[in-house]
């Protein structure tokens, strides 16, 4: 049951791809060969309307793009097998990623891996990260509507028991920051490959290591979504 809000920070809820794990340029390989196989372009352009985005989404975005009839669900189970090879293979986590997560367990809170990455690619990325190091992980392929829908985040709040409200969501995308505001959590975003444009309340750092505990819960509250971390 989720209780009333509080006005206190009482989970952080962590993307995975390109905030966690430095897995864009893992995607980048994985989706450019995807793409000479359906004989379409790979550039920027394709690859940030893919960022953030659930794998299904992301593979009927490749399709369209080439023009190819081939169907979308072939393409999924693709580029997952190829994608799950490459995360076992070498899946380099980000800079302050574990230290950040570690700290703000230290601290008492739990927290949530929420991503668009199927269930197969999570449980590869756990290996790198630690799957004891979140209390809920939330799947691209557990939830009905993907980010930019707030369901995937509504859902890992939830399954902890707060409101969506007193928690803090870490994005690296448009699209997931856009899913964590919806569900009416703070959010910090952490650009990699595609930048994010600013929005109310949306704050914005470099880097993993600017954070910690104690910043994330200054978030929590309308003045502190403001000033906490400064403008976007």
């Amino acid at each position: 049951m989720t209780s009333a809000p509080t006005g206190r920070l009482a989970a952080v809820l962590f993307d995975m791809d390109g905030l966690l794990v430095d897995s864009e340029p893992v995607w980048s390989v994985a989706e450019a060969e995807i793409m000479a196989w359906l004989g379409g372009p790979w550039n920027l352009d394709v690859k940030a309307r893919c960022v953030g985005r659930r794998v299904d989404e992301a593979c009927r975005i490749l399709v369209d793009v080439a023009g190819s009839s081939v169907p979308s669900g072939e393409v999924v189970e693709r580029l997952v097998a190829r994608m799950c090879e490459l995360f076992r293979a070498h899946l380099p986590l980000l800079p302050g990623a574990v230290e950040l997560v570690d700290a703000v367990r230290a601290a008492g809170l739990p927290t949530a891996l929420v991503s668009s990455s199927y269930r197969a690619l999570v449980d590869a990325a756990l290996e790198s990260l630690g799957e004891s190091r979140f209390d809920v992980t939330v799947a691209g392929d557990e939830v009905a509507r993907a980010k930019p829908d707030p369901e995937p985040y509504r859902t890992a709040a939830a399954a902890l028991g707060v409101h969506p409200a007193d928690c803090v969501v870490i994005e690296d995308s448009l699209a997931g920051a856009l899913s964590g505001e919806a569900a009416g959590c703070a959010v910090v975003v952490v650009p990699n490959v595609v930048p994010v444009p600013a929005g109310p309340g949306r704050v914005e750092v470099r880097s993993l290591t600017e954070l910690d505990a104690g910043r994330l819960a200054d978030l929590v509250g309308g003045a502190g979504r403001r000033s906490a971390l400064g403008p976007a």
